[in-house]
């Protein structure tokens, strides 16, 4: 007869082969009240006190009923009992937190908009917005604080003690220049929770009904810094400091790994840029950015080793080679959990990860995996009852589904993995990715409103990272107030998981056929379930036949990589011969001139940086010989980080007039980071690149910009104006010129050339501000606008498209046609949509 050891190592199970004494179906009996209680708290939170009453009274009348039936039925009425009282208990806990948002004078202030003096207490980190356009303007970045009002009145009135949960805003620009180029003090965003505050805040209601706050706190702060009443308690103090320490020891890593190793370790991605956050959205691996129950049981594990061994001669971690008994293993468990929520801060999301790790855990160590869905069940139903906002989370839901699928389905297909003689580690490991995928997928769509196609081998290849990772951030956590040299070296090792699992996200995500598009409905959520459950089923039968197997997961990997030649082919994008391509960025500019193989000179980057990137990539450029930029309003150069992303840049050429400042800042920090050289444009200049060549017909040197009143003017009239030539074509691309400018360039020496053009790029997103006497001499075959969909500026303008198309002209527009490329030569035009 084996050991039990041998017999756990052959199992092929990473948590050990349960007892065979334990093994049985599984036990439900719980389930159905923590559904029923879940359901009852998210209908119930924001109901009228009196339907809530009536919900509370009607389950308990019920429970009653069920109790006093006859007693052949008892354990049927039993379980209805339990049933409608986790119903009544679970309506009553959302009534009371309900009602907390409205009552107390905040609600009724913030529906009059008035202007108040509050006391708020902090209860979550504070957090920057992420950088974003509105406009042509780039809106300065806020801190977004939760917090609870302790005490609020406005200037005339009295002073009244509430507690009533609000987000404070902190505009920490005031307008001019300097603000919108430098961050936000440092005192803001380094407020620890249970900190008390006095802000004087103009109250509004929240955004959307059913936000577990009462209202938003707007506050003027400016460049001074907030008004302290109390420090924050002596818990928060120390865990801020170990925070701080996880901080410090991460400095000199990599870019990716000093951002991805806070967060995997206590949820910080104060660091993430918005790039790298898109790039784990693309290949689902956004919830290693978050603290979860993973994170919990990976430390736990160091403790207890295997957990079903846990109770075990044989067990094995730390606990037994330091000859600890298991209760104190277990007391050291519970500090340890303890220690956990501190650190990583007690809202409701590390709340829900060390409720499910630990019951999840100590359900494990038993050794029986019935017991696990009775755990499970019990976590969400005490969750559920203590934070009734948890029922509407998705974040809870996609924690409640993953942690599912590992118990019921990841169990049965890595079974019929190994069946299939697929190496026991790698089923379990794929069957894990697959089922928790195949539950949380229809949840995702509907928060990103497109699925992914890389996230489970994404996955399978970041799952082996993760673990170090964690084990040596933790490890570099606790040691950083004691001897930072050793958290430094400690980091550094945890540093190179933290990279790949990082690298892993840029890779899948970079990939072309990473995600398709979905609707981001319940509805859209339905339809990739009924799809699922459908290649779920083909799949069982594809596994019978191996060669099948092959031929599908070779069309898959040809989906995903998509090949140039092939994709050409397939989807007629980029068409043959393309000499120009209008990118869709939404309400912005970017151009992407044809130079060469793989080659192209770019005029504008749009608003977003991710939109340009994925303009280019679909393109096939990797190399700029040059970056245009015509002026400096964000809808035409905050996206700039996009086109340098992965791909060489010769120069980067602007207008001379340097407004908005911020922008043009902006401009030179990425510059200067890419170390790429900058200069500024004039009328007169010539260039060539490969078959391309262009010549700059606008602002001339001694007035980069005119000024009109009613008129953007300035930055506007001070765009660069290109007159393009490329296989007997001639393109005018007009910037965001406004009627002065456009009158003076019908004057200047080069409007010889400019009459007759085959291909305009109308003006300012064919805004009605044009010169049309300007469009009736340039009389292009062909006019491209381009502009965001039910954008509100109204762009385009009818009478502009209207008087286009009285000339002849043929317009297409980015908010109806997508991007928009034009190839052939001379005569022989030819435009065609993505």
């Amino acid at each position: 007869m084996l050991p039990r050891a041998a017999v756990h190592a052959a199992s092929g199970h990473r948590l050990g082969a349960a007892h065979p004494r334990q093994e049985g179906p599984a036990d439900l009996r719980l389930v159905p009240p923590a559904l029923a209680a879940w359901a009852t708290a998210a209908l119930v939170l924001d109901v009228p006190t009196g339907w809530a009453v009536g919900v509370v009274t009607g389950a308990l009348l019920l429970a009653g009923a069920a109790l006093l039936g006859p007693v052949r039925e008892r354990p049927h009425a039993t379980a209805a009992a339990a049933l409608f009282l986790c119903v009544a208990v679970s309506a009553a806990s959302a009534a009371l937190h309900g009602a907390d948002l409205r009552r107390g004078p905040v609600p009724e202030l913030a529906g009059r908009y008035a202007t108040v003096t509050a006391d708020v207490e902090v209860t979550a980190d504070p957090r920057l917005t992420r950088p974003r356009v509105r406009g042509n303007r780039a809106v300065p970045p806020t801190v977004l604080i939760e917090a609870d009002v302790r005490r609020v009145g406005e200037a005339a009135g009295t002073t009244v003690a509430t507690r009533t949960p609000v987000l404070v805003l902190v505009d920490v620009g005031d307008g001019d220049e300097q603000s919108r180029t430098q961050p936000p003090p440092a005192r803001w965003l380094n407020l620890l929770p249970t900190t008390r505050l006095r802000v004087t805040a103009r109250l509004s209601p929240p955004r959307e009904r059913g936000d577990r706050i009462a209202a938003v706190l707007r506050v003027r702060a400016g460049r001074q810094p907030p008004d302290v009443l109390a420090e924050p308690s002596t818990a928060q103090r120390l865990a801020g400091r170990l925070r701080a320490g996880l901080r410090e020891a991460t400095e000199d890593l990599s870019a990716d790994a000093r951002a991805l190793l806070p967060g995997l370790v206590v949820g910080d991605t104060s660091r993430v840029t918005p790039e790298l956050e898109e790039a784990f959205k693309e290949t689902d691996l956004t919830h290693t950015l978050a603290v979860s129950g993973a994170n919990f049981t990976i430390v736990l594990a160091l403790l207890l080793g295997p957990p079903g061994l846990a109770q075990r001669s044989e067990r094995r971690g730390l606990a037994p080679r330091l000859g600890l008994h298991l209760r104190t293993t277990a007391l050291l468990g519970g500090l340890l959990a303890l220690a956990f929520v501190v650190v990583c801060r007690p809202d409701p999301s590390v709340l829900r990860a060390a409720a499910c790790g630990s019951v999840a855990l100590l359900a494990l160590a038993t050794g029986r995996r019935r017991s696990l869905l009775p755990a499970l069940a019990t976590a969400v139903l005490l969750l559920v009852l203590y934070d009734p906002w948890l029922a509407r989370s998705y974040g809870f839901l996609l924690s409640v589904l993953a942690t599912g699928a590992l118990l019921t389905i990841a169990p049965r297909w890595s079974a019929a993995l190994r069946r299939r003689r697929v190496p026991p580690r790698l089923a379990e490991a794929l069957a894990a990715a697959g089922a928790a995928q195949a539950l949380c997928a229809p949840v995702v769509v509907v928060l990103s409103q497109r699925v992914s196609l890389v996230g489970v081998p994404c996955n399978l290849l970041a799952e082996f990272a993760v673990a170090p990772a964690t084990v040596l951030g933790f490890a570099a956590l606790a040691t950083a107030p004691v001897a930072m040299p050793l958290a430094e070296s400690l980091a550094w090792c945890g540093g190179w998981p933290a990279g790949w699992i990082a690298g892993i996200a840029r890779t899948g995500a970079a990939l072309p056929g990473a995600g398709v598009d979905w609707p981001g409905s319940w509805a859209g959520a339905a339809l990739l379930a009924l799809v699922t459950v459908a290649m779920l089923a083909a799949g069982r039968r594809l596994l019978r036949h191996p060669w099948w197997c092959g031929v599908c997961a070779l069309l898959l990997i040809l989906v995903v990589v998509q090949p140039p030649p092939l994709a050409r082919v397939i989807k007629g994008w980029p068409p043959p011969g393309w000499r120009m391509v209008m990118c869709d960025v939404g309400q912005g500019d970017a151009l992407v001139l044809a130079a060469g193989e793989g080659t192209a000179v770019v005029v504008d980057a749009g608003p977003d940086p991710a939109l340009i990137d994925h303009c280019l990539r679909s393109l096939g450029v990797s190399r700029i010989p040059l970056v245009l930029l015509t002026h400096f309003h964000a809808d035409h150069v905050a996206g700039l980080p996009g086109v340098l992303r992965g791909r060489s840049v010769g120069a980067i050429e602007t207008t001379a007039l340097e407004e908005p400042e911020d922008q043009a800042e902006f401009v030179r920090r990425q510059a200067a980071a890419g170390r790429i050289p900058l200069r500024h444009a004039a009328a007169g200049e010539q260039r060539r690149s490969g078959p391309l060549s262009w010549q700059v017909v606008w602002p001339p040197p001694s007035r980069p910009a005119i000024t009109a009143p009613g008129t953007e003017g300035g930055p506007n009239d001070a765009s660069v104006t290109l007159l393009v030539r490329t296989a007997g074509l001639r393109l005018l691309l007009l910037g965001d010129l406004e009627p002065p400018a456009q009158r003076e360039l019908a004057r200047a020496p080069a409007a010889a050339g400019l009459s007759g053009v085959d291909v305009l790029k109308v003006a300012h997103h064919g805004s009605a501000h044009q010169d049309f006497a300007f469009l009736r001499r340039v009389a292009p075959r062909l006019a491209l606008i381009s502009c965001g969909a039910d954008n509100t500026y109204g762009h385009p303008a009818p009478g502009t498209v209207a008087a286009l198309r009285a000339r002849g002209a043929t317009v297409l527009r980015t908010d109806r046609d997508g991007a928009v490329a034009v190839a052939g030569t001379g005569k022989e035009l030819r435009v065609a949509g993505d």
